[in-house]
Order: C-alpha cells, then sequence, then structure tokens
C-alpha cells in the first residue's frame, strides 16, 4: 500500500548540480528512517545518505560534503541534494524507507528497509 516515487534525475556535466525528490503516498510514517541508494548496472546496491526524524543524517564517504538528505513531512517528500557531481555518482538512485526511527551504523543495509521507489537516473558526464 505503501509507496514511493522519485523524480528530478538526469543528465550534468561534471562539477554540476541535481536535487531529487521522493514523495511519499500510502501510510509512510513521518517517524520511518528514509535513505537513498545507488546502483549502477551489474553493481551492488550501496546507502547514499539516510536520515531520521530529528534530522540526524549519515552519508557514505563518497559523497560527504556534496550530497545533502532533507526532507519536509508536510509535503510527504524526501530530497537528495548532490553538488560538485562526478562522473562516479552515475548511478540510478532510489529512494526507501524503514519501519522504525533509528538503524544506527546498521543505515545503509538495503535489508533493513520496507519500501521503494522505482528509482531515477543520474548520468554525470566528464
Amino acid at each position: 500500500r505503501e509507496h514511493l516515487v522519485e523524480s528530478g534525475g538526469g543528465s550534468v556535466e561534471a562539477g554540476g548540480s541535481l536535487q531529487l525528490s521522493c514523495v511519499a503516498s500510502g501510510y509512510v510514517d513521518s517517524t520511518y528512517y528514509m535513505a537513498w541508494f545507488r546502483q549502477g548496472q551489474g553493481k551492488e546496491r550501496e546507502g547514499v545518505a539516510g536520515i531520521d526524524n530529528d534530522g540526524r543524517a549519515s552519508y557514505a564517504d563518497s559523497v560527504k560534503g556534496r550530497f545533502t538528505i532533507s526532507k519536509d513531512n508536510s509535503k510527504k517528500t524526501l530530497y537528495l541534494q548532490g553538488d560538485s557531481l562526478k562522473p562516479e555518482d552515475t548511478d540510478t538512485y532510489y529512494c526507501a524507507a524503514a519501519e522504525v526511527s533509528w538503524l544506527g551504523s546498521r543505515w545503509s543495509d538495503d535489508a533493513l528497509y520496507n519500501f521503494w521507489g522505482q528509482g531515477t537516473r543520474v548520468t554525470v558526464s566528464s
């Protein structure tokens, strides 16, 4: 019943920026832990950033200082702002929600998430 839909992907040259959005429908509670994952063709899905309802955020080392995760509960929307994008950021990005408030160091474990979007593709050219 719960559903997540991503948007905002596209093509950008290295050094550019994109903002991804994920709109939740159905009963996705504001207390759920939310995250962005990414996956390239033939690659493992990896956690990019996660956030709890208190605004505590976690980031993969590869995106720290360049990406910012945030959410607007009134709009039931999760965001991922990516700046200074690199070719290695090229992937399909997925938003996900877990039916818990805090995942700690396990936030990047995709097995802990209950709801997933269909993904939005990001391509960064050199």
